[in-house]
């Protein structure tokens, strides 16, 4: 068993409601080393059919991100983690302010930051003839800007280690169909490469992790058997996949690693 020296780190892992989302899986998987966690996340409501909600789709999505994080804890106190939950918001420059104080005062340090909160537009504005002021954004409010906000205080508050792992996605250098989103996306990259040239001298690394189609509870039968074609490992990315990644590229046998965007796609989008 690999020993990837994350025993007793302190990761925050922003966005980490969805039970069956990567934030999930990347909290569980830090626990699993022996790392302390610390979950933010902000209940984000839409509509759904209740009824339809225990089956993969839109529905249960959009439940489990309108949700808290117990479902998540549940799973952090079986494994026996010390952790700490915050409801925050990230693209509030206060609040970022709050997690770090929050975080700090329980354990005492920082030394990973996970940037996987993110939102998207799902009233089909988001392509160049329907795209409006609110979509962009209320779109980079969250994943540029409060990435960059986050990332801006870990960095201010750091201590003799330090891992900053960005969330993008494996289409953000062509995303028809959801320009603003993937043009975040694609920020979030650039941001990667030049925050890891400035902080390299402090020992931090920055890289990016791109994730292809992803079964965090969104992808329904149909969507999957008409996304299957176009992933040539012929299989949907499983949270878990993300989250392994994750773990790597914030261990120290990762410590020369920095400024790289890595696509765990299996094949999609290359």
């Amino acid at each position: 068993m690999v020993d990837y020296g994350l025993k007793d780190k302190v990761a925050i892992i922003t966005g980490a409601n969805n039970p069956q989302g990567i934030g999930a899986a990347t909290a569980i998987a830090f626990a699993r080393e022996g790392a302390k966690v610390v979950l933010t996340y902000k209940k984000v409501p839409r509509e759904y059919d209740d009824a339809r909600a225990d089956e993969n789709g839109a529905d249960r999505y959009y439940r489990a991100n309108a949700g808290d994080a117990s479902e998540v804890e549940e799973k952090l106190i079986g494994l026996g983690v010390d952790y700490l939950v915050l409801e925050k918001d990230i693209s509030d420059e206060a609040q970022v302010k709050e997690i770090f104080d929050a975080a700090i005062g329980r354990f005492g340090r920082v030394d990973v930051l996970v940037n996987n909160a993110a939102t998207d537009d799902e009233t089909g504005k988001d392509t160049i003839e329907a795209i409006t002021r609110e979509v962009i954004d209320d779109t980079f409010a969250v994943n540029v800007r409060g990435s960059l906000m986050m990332t801006a205080e870990f960095v201010r508050r750091r201590g003799d280690y330090g891992r900053i792992i960005n969330l993008s996605t494996d289409s953000a250098q062509v995303f028809a169909g959801q320009i603003a989103y993937g043009a975040s996306k694609a920020t979030l990259e650039a941001l990667t490469r030049s925050i890891a040239m400035e902080v390299g001298r402090y020992g931090i690394t920055v890289n990016s992790v791109a994730p292809g189609p992803t079964q965090t509870g969104w992808i329904d039968e149909e969507l999957e058997k008409a996304v299957l074609p176009l992933i040539p490992m012929e299989k949907l990315i499983q949270p878990e996949d993300i989250a392994n990644t994750i773990v790597f590229l914030a261990s120290e046998q990762a410590r020369m690693i920095t400024g790289q965007v890595i696509k765990v796609s299996g094949g999609h989008a290359l």
